[in-house]
C-alpha cells in the first residue's frame, strides 16, 4: 500500500522539443548564494536556529478548545500515545503532536494535494501544479467534506484542525521547521491555517499512488512503436494461477455468482487473465506513442505521493489462524512497500480514550498519515488489520476527437466544460489556466502538455478512427475523482470490534481500492473493497480507449456484496501481497488484467506451510523472520543454467564458481547475490531493454537501432540513434516478478527471438540462442562488478551496490549541498531485493540503488496485545538532529522490531516525557 511526499525542480535534456523542467526540483538557486556568501550566514546557522522547532514533550501547554486535559506519553524513540476523555479532545490531540513533529511534511503534502507548490518553492513548481489543479483533488475533497463524510466524521476534521492550528499560533516560520528558515532566505511564504479538507485531499493523493494500471497502459501503447503485439503478449504473460495462488480460495463464490446473475449477467470485460497485446482498431500509429510518451512525461512529472507507481511495487501482509500458532491466537503480520522517505510517510502512535463509550469511543494504535486523523493500519482493544494494494484497474485512458469548444462523442459534437485557475507563484507573477474536461468529468491531461498538441496535429491515423482534425487529446476516467467515503471508513474501521463491524466499516474505503486483512482473537478475514468499474465487452481497460465511442465507457461498478472476501478458512492463514484477488474462472467480474505476478506471495504461502507442517506453531518472531527472507525465486531458476555454460575467461569462471553452493539468499554480505543480480540485470538488458523503443528505456542511454517495422524485417543496413528517456527508477525493463515470469516462459525454448541480440548490438557470444546470451551476461557482469567494486572478488558484496539513502523529499532532494548535508541521512547496506519478501527493491533498467523498501514492519499478536512488534523505517520526528529523525532506521536495516505497548500498565513503563494539554 501507501507516502513520499516528492516535489522536486530542474531541467532534464530530453528529444527535441521536450518542454524544460520536466523532473521539476526544489532547487533555489537564490538559496545556493547564501549559503556560500557572507559570515553572518554561519552565524544564522547556530545551534539554536537547528534546534528552535524541537517540540515541546514535558510540562503543559495550555490548547484553547480542549474540553478537558490530555496526557501525550511518549517512549524513548518518541512514540506518542494520547490519553483523552472524549472524541474532539482526542483528535484535537492528534492534529497538535503530529505538527509538533512534522509539520513541515503536511504543508508541503497540502499544497501538493492542492496545486500550489508554487507557492512554497517558486516558478519551477508552475508546471506540477498546473497539472494537480487539472485533476483538482482538492476540488473533490471539499465536495467530499461538503456531500458525502458523515456528521461525525466532520467534527473529527474539524477537531483534528483545530490541534494543528493551535500549535501553529504564535509562531514564525523557524520556529515550526528547520526548512522554514531556508525557505526564509528567498521568499516571505507564512503557513497558513489547517482546514479539515486538507486532511481529506491527502486520501487522493494516497490513491493517485495506488491507482492500478495506468503505467501499464501506457507501456504496452509505447511498445507497439517497436514490438508487435506476439512480442508484447510474450511481456505480459498470463498470471500463473496454477502456480501462485490468489488471494481468496475459500470465498463465497455461490453468493458472488448469484449477485452477478441478479444483475443481468453484465461482468463488463469478461475474465482476462493476462495483459492485453497489440494494438486498438483506434490506435494511431507513431503519432499515438509520441502522444503517450508526453503523458508520462507529464505524469512523471507530478511529485510522489506514496511510493514509486509501477509493476513489482506492492506490500505484504498476512495473517495466520490461532490453530497454527503458539499463543493459539491469531498473528498478523504487515509491511507495505512504498518510496523511501525522510521523514517516512507513516507516524507511529496511539489514540486512547481513558473510558470508552459513547462519548469517547477510541482506544486504537498503529501507523497514522501526519495530516490526517485516526489510525490507518494497527488494531484496537478487539481486533487487527492491515493492507496492501489491490492493484485494481480503476483508472481508463481514452482518446478524444477534440472539435473546437468541443469533443465527439457517438457521433455528435459534445461541448466541453471548463474552469479557470489561479497559480500564485512565490516571488512571480501569478499563472491563469484554464482546465477542460468532459461532460462526465475527464480531464484532459493532454492540455498540460504542448507537446501532446503539436504531435496531435500531425496524428497519421487509420479509417477506424475520426478524422484528426486539431488532433487527439487524452482524458482520465479515475474513481478518486467523484467524491467518497474514505475518510469515514477510517473512523469507522478504528473503532469496529468484530468482523461484521469491520467488513461494514471496509465497505466505505471506496479509493484507493485495498486488500485488507482483519484478526481478532478467534478470527481471521479478508475482503476486498472499492470503488470498482466495469467495461464494456469490447474494452478491459489495458490499453487507451477510443472515447468517440461510447461502447468504450464504464457500465457501472461492482457490487460491494459481490466483491471477494474469506472469513476462517480451512488452511488458517491468508496470504495477500498484491498477487490476483480471486481465480477468473470463480468469478464473474474483471478486476484487473495487471495483477503482480505472485512470486512474494508464494514466497510466504510455502514459509507458512513449512512450519505448520507436521503439527508446528508459528511464534512472533517467525512471523518477523518471514518478513525478512531474502531468498531470490528467479535465481533458484536461472542459477543451475548458469553453472552449466563453460566459460573461457579464468576470471568470469571465478565469478561464476561463487554462485556454486549459493542458497540464493540476498544478505547484504554476499558476493554471490551481487554477481547473480549483475547477471539478471545484463540478461535483461540484452534480452529486452535493447529492444525496447526510447519511450520506456533509461535517460541518456543511447543505442543504433533499426529503423521501426513491425510488419515485417527491418533494412539492418540502416540504423538511427535513439536514446532512452525514463527515469531510471522507472525505466523498463524493470526486472520484477513479471520480467521473472518472462523468462520463465521463455526458458525452455533456446532459440526464441529474445535471446537474439539485434546485429547492430551483438558482440561474440550473444546473438545465436539462450545459452550464448547467458554467457555475454556472465562476462558484463564481471567486468561492471569489477569497474564498481573491483578485480578482487572477495571484497564483493551485495551491499555495496545495494544501498538506502534517505532524503529529505524536498531541500535534501537537490537543494544546496550544505542543507542535504544537513537533512539527508545515509547511506545503509541492504539485504533483500526486488520481488522478494523482504522487497528492497531496484530497478534493472537502472542500477542497483535502492528504489522502494518495506515502509515499516509490524506483527500483531491477538492473544497479548502488549507483545505485538513494530518498527518504522525512520523515527517519529520530521525534524534534523532530533534524537528521533532516524532512530529506528539501523534497527529497521537488521530486521529489528520494538515493542508495540497498549494497555496502561505497558505504555506507563516505557513512557520517558510526558505532556500534558491542558484546556
Amino acid at each position: 500500500m501507501p507516502p513520499n511526499t516528492t516535489a522536486t525542480t530542474g531541467d532534464k535534456p530530453g528529444k527535441s522539443g521536450r518542454k524544460k523542467g520536466r523532473k521539476a526540483r526544489l532547487v533555489v538557486l537564490v538559496l545556493v548564494l547564501a549559503i556560500i556568501g557572507g559570515i553572518a550566514y554561519g552565524a544564522y546557522w547556530s545551534i539554536s536556529t537547528v534546534r528552535a522547532s524541537f517540540p515541546q514533550t514535558k510540562g503543559s501547554i495550555t490548547l484553547d478548545g480542549l474540553s478537558g486535559p490530555v496526557d501525550v506519553k511518549r517512549d524513548g524513540n518518541g512514540i506518542p500515545q494520547i490519553y483523552a476523555s472524549s472524541d474532539a479532545d482526542l483528535f484535537m490531540a492528534q492534529g497538535y503532536v503530529q505538527a509538533q513533529d512534522r509539520f513541515y511534511e503536511m504543508d508541503v503534502r497540502r499544497h501538493m494535494t492542492s496545486g500550489r507548490l508554487s507557492e512554497m518553492f517558486g516558478k519551477g513548481q508552475v508546471k506540477n501544479d498546473e497539472f494537480l489543479r487539472t485533476l483538482g483533488w482538492d476540488r473533490v475533497a471539499k465536495k467530499e467534506y461538503d456531500t458525502k463524510l458523515s456528521a461525525s466524521t466532520k467534527k473529527y476534521l474539524q477537531a483534528y484542525a483545530k490541534g494543528v492550528n493551535a500549535y501553529l499560533q504564535g509562531k514564525d516560520g523557524k520556529d515550526i521547521s528547520l526548512e522554514y528558515a531556508a525557505l526564509g532566505f528567498t521568499n516571505d511564504y507564512k503557513p497558513s491555517q489547517w482546514t479539515p479538507v486538507d486532511s481529506v485531499s491527502w486520501l487522493k493523493a494516497m490513491a493517485w499512488d495506488l491507482r492500478g494500471n495506468m503505467q501499464d497502459e501506457i507501456d504496452r501503447a509505447l511498445m507497439t512503436s517497436r514490438l508487435g503485439p506476439k512480442q508484447i503478449a510474450d511481456l505480459y504473460p498470463d498470471y500463473p494461477y496454477s502456480r501462485n495462488k490468489a488471494i481468496v480460495q475459500e470465498g463465497q463464490y455461490n453468493a458472488l455468482t448469484k449477485t452477478f446473475e441478479q444483475n443481468g449477467g453484465t461482468s463488463g470485460s469478461g475474465t482476462s487473465t493476462g495483459g492485453t497485446a497489440g494494438t486498438s482498431s483506434t490506435s494511431t500509429g507513431s503519432a499515438l506513442q509520441s502522444q503517450l510518451s508526453g503523458l508520462y512525461n507529464v505524469l512523471d512529472d507530478v511529485p510522489t505521493a506514496v511510493g514509486v507507481n509501477g509493476q513489482g511495487i506492492g506490500s505484504n501482509s498476512w495473517v495466520v489462524a490461532g490453530s497454527h500458532t503458539i499463543t493459539g491466537h491469531p498473528l498478523l503480520a504487515n509491511d507495505p512497500h512504498l518510496s523511501a522517505s525522510l521523514p517516512s510517510v507513516w507516524y507511529q502512535m496511539g489514540l486512547h480514550c481513558r473510558t470508552v463509550s459513547s462519548k469517547c469511543q477510541y482506544d486504537v494504535t498503529g501507523y497514522t498519515f501526519a495530516g490526517m486523523p485516526g489510525v490507518v493500519i494497527g488494531h484496537n482493544q478487539d481486533i487487527a488489520w492491515g493492507m496492501t494494494n489491490s492493484g485494481v484497474d480503476v483508472t481508463d485512458l481514452y482518446l478524444e476527437k477534440l472539435s473546437g469548444d468541443g469533443y465527439l462523442y457517438d457521433g455528435t459534437v459534445k461541448p466541453l466544460t471548463t474552469r479557470e485557475e489561479t497559480i500564485k507563484v512565490a516571488g512571480g507573477a501569478a499563472k491563469k489556466i484554464i482546465v477542460r474536461q468532459t461532460a462526465d468529468g475527464m480531464p484532459l491531461l493532454s492540455d498540460r502538455d504542448d507537446e501532446l498538441v503539436k504531435v496531435g496535429r500531425k496524428a497519421a491515423v487509420d479509417t477506424a478512427a475520426p478524422d484528426r482534425g486539431d488532433g487527439y487529446g487524452i482524458a482520465l476516467r479515475w474513481t478518486a475523482l467523484a467524491p467518497g467515503t474514505s475518510m469515514d471508513a477510517v473512523f469507522a474501521m478504528d473503532k469496529a470490534s468484530n468482523w461484521s463491524q469491520f467488513r461494514s466499516a471496509s465497505k466505505l474505503f471506496d479509493v484507493p481500492s485495498q486488500n485488507l486483512v482483519y484478526a481478532d482473537k478467534d478470527n481471521i478475514g479478508y475482503t476486498l473493497p472499492g470503488k470498482i468499474p466495469t467495461r464494456a465487452k469490447k474494452d478491459d481497460g489495458s490499453i487507451p480507449a477510443p472515447g468517440w465511442d461510447s461502447g468504450y465507457k464504464w457500465t457501472g461498478y461492482i457490487p460491494q456484496d459481490a466483491l471477494p472476501y474469506e472469513y476462517n478458512p480451512k488452511r488458517g492463514y491468508i496470504v495477500t501481497a498484491n498477487q490476483a484477488v480471486v481465480d477468473p474462472d470463480k468469478y464473474p467480474y474483471t478486476l484487473t488484467t495487471d495483477w503482480g505476478y505472485g512470486t512474494r506471495s508464494q514466497r510466504i504461502t510455502d514459509l507458512i506451510e513449512s512450519k505448520i507442517k507436521g503439527g508446528g506453531k508459528v511464534s512472533t518472531d517467525d512471523m518477523r523472520q518471514m518478513q525478512l527472507d531474502n531468498s531470490s525465486e528467479i535465481a533458484k531458476l536461472l542459477v543451475p543454467k548458469l553453472l552449466k555454460i563453460g566459460l573461457k575467461d579464468k576470471d568470469v569462471r571465478q565469478a561464476q564458481e561463487l554462485l556454486e553452493g549459493w542458497d540464493y539468499t540476498q544478505d547484504a554480505d554476499s558476493a554471490a547475490a551481487a554477481y547473480f543480480n549483475a547477471v539478471w540485470r545484463n540478461v535483461l538488458k540484452l534480452a529486452f531493454g535493447n529492444k525496447l523503443p526510447k519511450e520506456l528505456r533509461v535517460e541518456g542511454q543511447c543505442l543504433w537501432v533499426d529503423p521501426v517495422s513491425t510488419t515485417g524485417p527491418a533494412d539492418d543496413t540502416k540504423k538511427v540513434r535513439e536514446c532512452g528517456q525514463r527515469d531510471a527508477d522507472q525505466a523498463q525493463p524493470d526486472g520484477g516478478d513479471r520480467w521473472f515470469e518472462v523468462v520463465r516462459t521463455l526458458m525452455n525454448d533456446k532459440k526464441s527471438d529474445w535471446w537474439t541480440t539485434p546485429k547492430s548490438l551483438t558482440r561474440p557470444g550473444a546473438d545465436d540462442n539462450r545459452d550464448d546470451l547467458l554467457a555475454r551476461a556472465m562476462i558484463d557482469a564481471r567486468w561492471e562488478l569489477t569497474a564498481k567494486l573491483g578485480k578482487d572478488i572477495d571484497t564483493w558484496s551485495w551491499g555495496r551496490l545495494h544501498r538506502l539513502f534517505l532524503k529529505n523529499q524536498t531541500l535534501g532532494t537537490d537543494g544546496p549541498g550544505f542543507l542535504k548535508y544537513i537533512l539527508n541521512r545515509g547511506p545503509w547496506k541492504l539485504s533483500g531485493g526486488e520481488a522478494t519478501v523482504n522487497a528492497t527493491g531496484w530497478n534493472a533498467a537502472g542500477g542497483y540503488g535502492v528504489v522502494w523498501v518495506p515502509s515499516m514492519r509490524m506483527v500483531v499478536n491477538l492473544g497479548d496485545l502488549d507483545k505485538s512488534k513494530w518498527i518504522n523505517l525512520t523515527g517519529a520526528s520530521g525534524h534534523a538532529y532530533s534524537a528521533h529523525y532516524t532512530d529506528q532506521t539501523s534497527k529497521w536495516v537488521n530486521g529489528e522490531l520494538l515493542d508495540w505497548n497498549f494497555t496502561d500498565k505497558a505504555v506507563d513503563k516505557d513512557t520517558s516525557d510526558t505532556l500534558v494539554l491542558k484546556p
